[in-house]
């Protein structure tokens, strides 16, 4: 039986000032998928996620999670609705003032009535869920690159969240703390049922993980489908960036040609 869509980005458009950074997008995530979305620098994918998590108001267009249009939330609505996502920053933005627990359970110290203990204990629950133990009392200056960003893994799923999105998990990281992160991030995915949206450029992560992957490029979704379909996808502009090198550059007056098919 398929799974149902549980968010739907419809006709996303959205303008600073003159510049149009994501052109009339359009996409699914289905329940307890990983879903990809991998472009170059500046295509607009952590624009993108940005949007779904409330952190943006898109000029046009849709952002439907659960049935709900978050678009159409107040402040205070998005505030309690953004409970069901966790998000991992790109550069982890752990609070180097705090103990590792500390910030694994900010959300609950900051917003809740709930003892230290309770927390400290919950702390320890999501460290370990991301394979770190007796870690609690450090700060992040104490730690490598890897467990920093393990470290905010935890964070994001402190509140047991239905859907994580990670903003270039393994940017930074040697291959083998890579391979760990997106191992990480398909075990929540199967222990938790997590639905993901990763946001990255790093190829082999992509192909690795993804369910399905959309590939976008200077704000436009050039494909979407399984790592396979992708691979054998035969848009030029989808082939530049898988093989890492093209046979001819995207010149200008190809990209625009190419831009107006997609239109």
């Amino acid at each position: 039986m398929d799974k149902k869509e549980k968010i739907i980005v419809k006709n996303l458009t959205k303008k600073f000032g003159d510049r149009t950074v994501l052109k009339n997008i359009s996409f699914d995530v289905k329940e307890g998928e990983i879903f990809v979305l991998m472009g170059g620098s500046g295509s607009g994918k952590s624009t993108t996620i940005k949007h779904i998590i409330g952190l943006l108001k898109p000029t046009e267009g849709q952002i439907i999670i659960d049935g709900t249009d978050i678009t159409q939330l107040t402040d205070k609505e998005l505030i309690e609705f953004r409970k069901k996502m966790g998000y991992l920053f790109q550069e982890g933005a752990l609070f180097d003032s705090l103990k590792v627990w500390e910030n694994v359970g900010f959300y609950f110290l900051e917003n809740t009535d709930m003892p230290k203990k309770e927390i400290y204990r919950l702390a320890q629950e999501k460290l370990a869920l991301v394979g770190l133990k007796g870690i609690e009392e450090l700060y992040p200056s104490e730690l490598s690159g890897g467990m920093r960003k393990r470290v905010s893994l935890a964070r994001a799923i402190s509140t047991n969240p239905e859907i994580v999105l990670y903003d270039e998990p393994t940017s930074g990281l040697d291959p083998v703390t890579s391979a760990m992160i997106d191992n990480l991030i398909v075990n929540l995915r199967d222990t938790i049922g997590v639905t993901s949206i990763v946001v990255t450029h790093d190829l082999d992560s992509a192909f690795s993980i993804g369910d399905r992957i959309a590939m976008i490029h200077r704000g436009i979704i050039y494909a979407i489908g399984t790592p396979e379909e992708i691979k054998s996808n035969p848009d030029p502009i989808v082939q530049q960036f898988i093989n890492r090198k093209a046979e001819g550059p995207i010149t200008e007056e190809l990209f625009r040609e190419l831009q107006s098919e997609k239109a």
